[in-house]
This record gives C-alpha cells, sequence and structure tokens, in this order.
C-alpha cells in the first residue's frame, strides 16, 4: 500500500487513491471537513459536504464515522443530515455505534467548575481566547489570540494539579484538559468501530489534520490501512497527504461521482 509510483504533494508524502469498496473510512471534523475558524461555532459546513458524505457511507455499506474532538451534540448540530451516521465525541470519550447505542463520556470532577471559572477570567485578559466546556473536557484556544499562548499553557499545568487525574492535550492553537489514564483517544474509538460491523473486516482509513488524530494514524498503519494527513504538520506518522480540507471536500466528492464505478472516481 505504500508504492510511491503516485502523485506526491508538497509535503513529500502521496495522494491518497480514490475510496475503494472494501474500506471503513473515519473523518475528523475540524481542519479536515471543515476549515478552521477563529470560534468553533463559526466554523462553515458547505451545503454538498453532507449529501456527499451520507452517498459514500451508502457506497461503503455504512462503514463511514466520523471522529472529532468536539462534542456528538455540536457534531450532530452542524451535520443533522448525519445524526444516523457512527461518530466519535470527545476525542473518543464519547461515540455512538452503528446501531445507535450511545458510549457517553464519564462525569466532570467538580473541581472542574473552579478551573473552568478561573479560566474565563483570564480569558477576558486576553481578547479572542475562548474557553470551551465540553462534558468533562475543557478546551483553551488562542487561535484568535496567539499572545494568550503561554499564558493558557501555564494555567493548564497549574489546573492539573487539582485535577490530578487529568492530562493536558495538545492540539492545533488549542490545549485540552481531559480525563487521564486510560482513557480513550481516536485511536481507540477507531479500534472499537473496526470490532463490528459494518466496519469488521475492512481497510481502515482515517483522515485527519491534528495532533490528536495521530493515534489513529498509527492504528491505522498497524492494521495496514491508509492514514491520511490534511496539511503540512511534521512530524506525523501519516503515510499520505490531502493539502486542505478543500482537496479532502474533492476527494470525497469526487469519489460519490464515480459510484457507477463501483466506489472509485
Amino acid at each position: 500500500m505504500e508504492s510511491r509510483d503516485v502523485p506526491l504533494t508538497e509535503g513529500g508524502l502521496p495522494l491518497p487513491p480514490s475510496p475503494a469498496p472494501d474500506w471503513a473510512l473515519f473523518l475528523d471534523v475540524d481542519g479536515c471537513l471543515l476549515d478552521f475558524a477563529q470560534h468553533p461555532s463559526q466554523v462553515v459546513v458547505p451545503v454538498h459536504l453532507q449529501r456527499d458524505i451520507v452517498r459514500l457511507s451508502d457506497l461503503l455499506g455504512g462503514a463511514l464515522a466520523l471522529v472529532s474532538g468536539r462534542s456528538l451534540e455540536s457534531i450532530d448540530e452542524m451535520f443533522g443530515e448525519l445524526r444516523a451516521l457512527p461518530a466519535a465525541g470527545m476525542h473518543g470519550l464519547e461515540r455512538r455505534e452503528p446501531d445507535g447505542r450511545r458510549t457517553f463520556p464519564p462525569i466532570a470532577p467538580q473541581a472542574l467548575d473552579g478551573v473552568y471559572a478561573e479560566a474565563r477570567q483570564l480569558a477576558m485578559s486576553h481578547p479572542g481566547a475562548i474557553i470551551e466546556r465540553k462534558g468533562p473536557n475543557l478546551a483553551l484556544h488562542w487561535r484568535a489570540a496567539p499572545e494568550a499562548r503561554d499564558a493558557l499553557r501555564a494555567f493548564a499545568a497549574a489546573a492539573l494539579r487539582v485535577l490530578p487525574d487529568y492530562r493536558a492535550q495538545g492540539g492545533d492553537m488549542v490545549l485540552e484538559l481531559r480525563p487521564g489514564g486510560s482513557s480513550p483517544d481516536k485511536g481507540t474509538a477507531v479500534e472499537g468501530f473496526m470490532a463490528q460491523a459494518p466496519f469488521r473486516g475492512r481497510t481502515p482509513v482515517f483522515v485527519g489534520d491534528d495532533l490528536t488524530d495521530e493515534h489513529a494514524f498509527s492504528i491505522v498503519n498497524a492494521c495496514e490501512g491508509f492514514s491520511v494527513l490534511v496539511g503540512d504538520r511534521h512530524p506525523s506518522a501519516a503515510r499520505w497527504r490531502l493539502p486542505n480540507p478543500a482537496a479532502v471536500r474533492d476527494w470525497l466528492a469526487r469519489a460519490t461521482l464515480g459510484a457507477h464505478d463501483g466506489v472509485h472516481a
């Protein structure tokens, strides 16, 4: 699966092949399907994207899932037509299984309320910084306030002293406080889906852009699947690449247009 007799992107990794009928396809959301916005609530879902995802899911026999750092509630608010699809939210802390069953995240410790309040106070000193509460997770964003990065990182380090069972997970201009230990991640989410129909026995493919997607890339590589990085972040375990979310959307759209030839575009 690693033939280099294919077009290379500027990042040196090959472009992924068109989706095949035996794939199990896992798609990150922000920075992958959707372009980033200054605030997570401001992202725009292109009108054709949901249609293309539904069609591709049908072509893959339902073996398509969204795997995101967002909550399932947030995913469903953005992708109303995809509420029946399997999905993992909060980096795998919650899941909607193919049969509709839900896995819920753990209850947040009471101490997180105080940390959240203090984080919001800190953000007021850095216009553009965003504090996002996601169940038991707390995300500190500085995309619209790059100068707030060091202050938010220092705050996160201090917060871990009152949240001893938590860890800090880095991302693209964000640091997320989340339950630590053996808590799920995007890699375990992929493993969970691959253990059941309609994903079982298929070739796993994960498309993502962020550090949090590396867990999934490693799992997919171990299964001889396709790990597809969106963007040019280095280093990465990904072995294939698409340059940006627009290229991802075009890749998906071309696959659905080629449906009369199987799944290949």
